[in-house]
């Protein structure tokens, strides 16, 4: 099971750029408004504040890809009992779309 997750992890890493500039706000290039018309993205600092809210836990990483043909954020976190969650976060309105793992 952990060889699963951590295989999942890392297509999940692969599948995109990091965010890590996202939580400042600013959109990561090659998505957003800039490609398609797409609308602007949820900023991931407040997104990983809702997290927060709802799961606790601490923030490992995140990345940006593609989830159901929507951009999403693929949210990396350590709940409080150590297990690990990968949360997808729709990119434009911060909604958390699906979970894997915990």
């Amino acid at each position: 099971m952990k060889r699963l997750f951590a295989l999942v992890l890392m297509a999940l890493v692969a599948a995109g750029p990091t965010a890590a500039d996202a939580q400042s706000g600013r959109p990561v290039l090659g998505f957003g408004e800039d490609r398609g018309g797409r609308a602007a993205q949820a900023p991931l600092g407040q997104v990983l504040r809702n997290l927060a809210a709802r799961y606790p836990g601490r923030h490992l990483n995140t990345t940006m890809g593609d989830h159901g043909g929507r951009q999403a954020y693929f949210v990396q976190w350590q709940m409080e009992n150590g297990r690990v969650v990968v949360f997808v976060v729709d990119a434009e309105s911060g909604q958390v779309i699906g979970r894997q793992g915990g």
